[in-house]
């Protein structure tokens, strides 16, 4: 399972989460077919692609003109990490990449634990990033 995490614009607290169990490629960006929809005018149409590559591995590829960054450069595509923090645009939205490895769910799941494939806090809809 990958966990994405919208992080607030000052703070490093979640402003929004998706959970994605089964998917082989995560779309971000600002359009609507996307699995992840961010508004901000900084965040293209279709901005980002995290693909599984590989049974646990995952990559970021860029799809953006604005650019997607982790650690302050600029990216064209890499490995995702559990914990890594990618932004869309050198100014952009952050999200915080959280990865669960096969052993890792089904210690979940033997200790009862249910996985939501998307939380958000009461009564939001859309982000709005400006």
């Amino acid at each position: 399972m990958i966990t994405l995490t919208l992080l607030h614009p000052l703070q490093s607290v979640a402003v929004q989460s998706w959970a994605f169990n089964d998917e082989p490629s995560i779309k971000i960006g600002r359009a609507t077919n996307n699995q992840v929809v961010l508004y901000s005018a900084v965040v293209s149409r279709h901005h980002v692609e995290i693909r599984k590559s590989g049974d646990e591995d995952w990559e970021i590829v860029n799809l953006g003109s604005n650019g997607t960054y982790v650690d302050g450069k600029r990216i064209e595509q890499t490995k995702a990490v559990d914990g890594m923090i990618v932004r869309l645009a050198s100014s952009g939205p952050k999200i915080l990449i959280k990865i669960e490895s096969l052993s890792d769910q089904e210690q979940s799941q033997s200790s009862g634990e249910q996985s939501r494939t998307k939380r958000q806090p009461k009564g939001a809809k859309d982000t709005l990033i400006s």
